[in-house]
């Protein structure tokens, strides 16, 4: 732990972002320039500013992670310049080194089942098998190899792609075998006998283990069969746990008995959506053409309306200009008539000196005048009751078109009104249907239990006013009780911390990672003061872990009928760490999880906590006060001897 200290103190932790920007955008050029080597192979590569890492050769993505990870941490252990070192490395992969760090066309793209013997029994899913792991002897007498990790990344390098390695230990430690797990796809079918071929290529293969004698050097690997399932050795009981013995010609027949299953309920699915959707275009056709024909009934209607509007505005026109010319020509003729009779009037006045006769006659001629003006008179009242009568029957014509055309107004209203409302009506027709095969049944009966259901809340409203009043006084009163309580469990705990930590009654740091099973583990493998240096690392790194927000390896069971966060055993890093570091080392990791997600999960950190030790439980403030008592009581014995 003092060692990774010592590392992230180095740079200057004041650095301001302009300063950090100034540096990484130096160190980008350095690594431009080829001052730092990052490129070791065509496919590897490695971290120039971690020197001190074990691990140092990574894949193009691995050392982008890595980079990425560090120039982006939040931990106040990193230092400015090493997290600006860390982003220059990001920018220089990216932009100068995208090119070489893609990856290439992979070799699964190729038939995986070409030259494959399809009646030949495999170990399913695809398995390899290594024999011929170095290992070596530790103090305690047994044997202990390389982790399975450095091995499957070697694999991974040279483009076999297997999930794990998997080590196979015995009562005497390492058996220097190991099992390769790969997809259980085709391509992952293909990696592995490709991993076959490299091997038998290189000699390295199952025939040359099993027929070659003498010493043999390097590991050999195969494809795990019938023969290895069957064997009677510790990979052969490995084998029979973890798979079965299956031919490529019955899984793909069992593939291809899911995929008739899948296609035939999909096949059906459609079938019935097909109907349901012709069911509905039919419904969908039907309202269409009543619309149709509904709006070619308004149509008709409308041309007639204004045909027959045309037609009566046509004869009115045409009779009062009939009216208007009779009129005219009797008036000429009246006028013509009187100017006539004026004209003889005068005349006879001339002649009425001449002689009597004359003057009879003009008498004569002046009644029949009279006569004739008195029919004049009376042809010229006839005349003005016929203009009436002309004024009259337009003003009727005008009336009789304003009555018609409001007529017409209505008859589109409740034309209009019909038609919406046999639209409503289809609507609520399509819908009524759509909710009958969606089977909504029983409106009815349901409105009526909802009405019920009302009546029943409006007076459960009433009593949840009521007890929500009482109950925001309990609130009250109980967090106030319970601050009271923490303040004194705070107290009581500040009190205990100097007692004895072998007291049955104590302060425990929730979360804290014992340390003792990783020496236990580490002076197996190294010297007592390499063991405690190694120990230290790793117990810093899994402190680290711990600490990090982002890692939440649980998973949700339901437990006695409730919802509970467990370990989550398929977790990489912990099945990682119970395979090289044993079950004690794993306890202590998972103990901790347990203890800081249940004490603080959102701070990730050690906090302190009144702890019973004789039940292995969280002790009650009773318990906290009437053990700090009692240790008052002997202490002041003792002062009184």
């Amino acid at each position: 732990m003092g060692s990774s200290m010592d590392q992230s103190s180095d740079g200057d932790t004041d650095m301001s972002e302009s300063e950090m920007d100034e540096y990484e955008a130096q160190s980008y050029e350095e690594l431009k320039n080829g001052n730092h080597s990052v490129k070791i192979s065509d496919e590897t590569f490695t971290c120039p500013y971690c020197p001190k890492k074990r691990k140092r050769d990574y894949l193009y993505k691995d050392l982008l992670q890595h980079a990425s990870g560090v120039g982006k941490s939040s931990s106040k252990k990193r230092s400015a310049k090493e997290k600006a070192n860390h982003l220059a490395l990001v920018k220089y992969l990216e932009k100068d080194l995208a090119d070489v760090g893609s990856p290439s066309k992979q070799k699964g793209d190729t038939d995986p089942l070409s030259g494959c013997n399809q009646n030949e029994k495999l170990v399913w899913p695809w398995t390899g098998i290594v024999v011929n792991i170095p290992t070596a002897m530790a103090q305690d007498g047994r044997c202990v190899g390389a982790s399975g990790s450095k091995f499957r990344d070697e694999l991974i390098s040279r483009g076999f792609n297997p999930i794990r390695v998997h080590p196979l230990w015995n009562y005497r430690g390492h058996s220097g075998t190991a099992v390769v797990e790969f997809h259980k796809d085709w391509p992952g079918l293909h990696n592995a006998l490709s991993f076959e071929k490299a091997y038998e290529a290189d000699h390295h293969g199952k025939k040359a283990w099993f027929v070659s004698s003498g010493e043999k050097f390097g590991v050999y690997c195969w494809v795990a069969r019938a023969d290895d399932y069957k064997a009677d050795n510790i990979i052969g009981e490995h084998l029979r746990k973890t798979g079965d013995l299956k031919t490529i010609s019955e899984i793909m027949e069992e593939e291809a008995r899911k995929q008739d299953k899948l296609i035939s309920n999909l096949n059906n699915i459609i079938e019935t959506k097909n109907k349901h959707l012709k069911e509905m275009e039919q419904k969908c056709s039907e309202t269409s053409i009543s619309l149709n024909k509904l709006m070619e009934e308004k149509d008709r209607l409308l041309h007639a309306y204004n045909e027959e509007i045309k037609k009566i505005q046509m004869s009115a026109r045409e009779h009062f200009q009939k009216i208007f010319n009779e009129h005219e020509k009797l008036k000429l003729q009246l006028e013509s008539q009187k100017q006539e009779l004026e004209m003889r009037g005068s005349e006879l006045e001339m002649r009425e000196a001449k002689n009597e006769i004359d003057r009879r006659q003009l008498s004569e001629e002046i009644e029949k005048n009279a006569i004739r003006n008195s029919s004049l008179q009376l042809a010229s009242l006839e005349q003005e009751k016929a203009d009436e009568n002309v004024l009259k029957l337009a003003e009727d014509q005008k009336r009789q078109k304003e009555e018609l055309h409001n007529r017409i107004i209505q008859l589109e209203k409740k034309l209009d009104a019909k038609q919406a409302l046999e639209l409503e009506i289809e609507r609520l027709r399509g819908s009524y249907n759509v909710m009958k095969h969606m089977g909504d049944d029983g409106d009815a009966e349901v409105l009526k239990r909802m009405e019920l259901i009302i009546e029943n809340l409006r007076e459960k409203e009433i009593e949840f006013e009521e007890l929500e009043t009482l109950n925001q006084a309990l609130i009250v009163k109980e967090r106030k009780s319970n601050d009271e309580l923490q303040e004194a469990r705070k107290e009581l705990i500040n009190g205990l911390k100097e007692v004895s930590t072998r007291a049955h009654i104590g302060v425990k740091r929730m979360g804290e990672l014992d340390s003792k099973p990783f020496l236990e583990v580490m002076k197996k493998k190294y010297t007592e003061d390499e063991a405690e240096v190694r120990a230290s690392e790793l117990c810093s790194l899994w402190v680290e872990y711990l600490k990090d927000p982002d890692w939440h390896p649980f998973k949700v069971v339901m437990v006695d009928g409730e919802h509970r966060e467990v370990i989550n055993n398929e977790d990489e890093k912990l099945k990682d760490l119970r395979d090289e570091m044993g079950d004690e080392v794993y306890k202590a990791v998972t103990d901790a999880l347990m203890e800081i997600n249940e004490y603080n999960p959102s701070g990730r950190y050690i906090i302190s906590e009144l702890w019973n030790y004789k039940e292995g439980q969280k002790a009650t403030l009773k318990e906290g006060v009437s053990f700090l008592m009692k240790q008052w009581q002997i202490a002041k014995r003792k002062r009184l001897l």
